[in-house]
């Protein structure tokens, strides 16, 4: 039930293929007591060799809506739709605005919770309004991006269990116009200047060609790609502490290295691949016979490479954290939900 394939049993199992019937089993599972454990595409999820002693809800809901508000467009998608697939179809629709998004593994229900984002663009820029179930009092209703308190990487809805999201709607561009590209790799990939707009189905095209390039689009038969995509954030140092990392990282790797940095509210943002990578962290570590590598395209991944259990996952990831740490004093945090494990 996971992208990384990893994870002991669950004591049951209920498939929900209607939004009323996943707000009533949840219900009826709190009321009785149940543990439950919510999984759309399971691509951020590492779940412990022991499993989950507890019911898991399989959000299978797939109903996709648009509409016009005040003559601009959106999409409305439950919760379980693959988000990949609500990418397809609004390019197909004619539409932009989700194009940069494209081959994220997962369910859109996800996406406001982690606010997803990939290539210069997040869901906190096309995000509309979330449907949510309250567990405490069983009612559900919209609520607007503003509810959210969204960030890098994160929400009020992430690490807390009190809401279920049971829909998610988002602005969309009209002629298939795209984000702005803010990305340099991808406009480079495309032939734009930085800051230019495309056809989205051209840049849906040149991000799903960059993300295949690191092993981040599913493939069964290719293990670089049996991983949660990435595995760690990319740490934002406060501006208090930001000239004391960059001086250590220098004095590690030389006055004349380059960081690439990115600014970050209240201080810079760094990247967490590289970082592995200069601490001695290459691409396919620690080497041909782990049962789980770095991806041998992209250091940010940790995959199963077929024969893993969690444990050997948890174990990598933290000799690259603590080695990251060693090297630089920076510390690395998860971005997949652990389930019954920590690091």
């Amino acid at each position: 039930m996971t992208t990384l394939r990893l994870g002991g049993p669950a004591r049951a199992v209920h498939r929900c293929r209607e939004t009323d019937d996943l707000a009533q089993v949840v219900t009826t599972l709190d009321h009785a007591g149940d543990r439950c454990l919510l999984v759309g595409g399971g691509s951020n999820l590492v779940v412990a060799d022991e499993g989950f002693d507890g019911t898991v809800v399989l959000i299978e809901t797939s109903d996709v809506v648009f509409g016009d508000e005040n003559g601009v467009p959106f999409v409305t998608a439950q919760a379980g739709v693959g988000w990949d697939d609500l990418v397809a179809t609004t390019v197909q629709a004619g539409f932009g605005g989700l194009e940069c998004l494209s081959g994220i593994p997962g369910a859109a229900g996800a996406t406001p919770v982690q606010n997803v984002g990939a290539y210069g663009v997040e869901v906190a820029d096309l995000l509309r309004s979330v449907e949510l179930l309250d567990r405490r009092s069983g009612r559900r209703h919209w609520v607007a991006p503003s509810a959210l308190e969204l960030g890098y990487r994160t929400s009020n809805l992430k690490h807390r269990g009190d809401h279920v999201v049971l829909g998610v709607s988002f602005w969309l561009n009209a002629d298939r116009i795209s984000r702005p590209i803010r990305y340099g790799e991808l406009a480079i990939a495309l032939g734009v200047e930085p800051g230019a707009t495309s056809d989205a189905a051209a840049v849906r095209d040149r991000v799903l060609t960059l993300r295949r390039g690191k092993g981040m689009v599913l493939d069964p038969d290719d293990h670089d790609t049996w991983s949660a995509g990435s595995f760690f954030t990319n740490p934002i140092v406060s501006d208090d502490d930001a000239s004391q990392v960059l001086d250590r990282i220098a004095t590690r790797l030389g006055a004349q290295t380059r960081v690439p940095t990115y600014p970050a509210e209240g201080g810079i943002k760094l990247s967490a691949g590289w970082l592995i990578e200069r601490a001695g962290f290459t691409r396919g570590y620690p080497g041909p016979a782990a049962p789980v590598r770095l991806s041998t395209k992209h250091t940010l991944a940790l995959t199963n490479r077929g024969t893993a259990r969690t444990a050997d996952l948890l174990d990598l990831a933290r000799t690259v954290r603590d080695g990251v740490h060693e090297a630089f004093g920076i510390t690395l945090y998860p971005e997949p939900v652990l389930v019954n494990c920590e690091l």
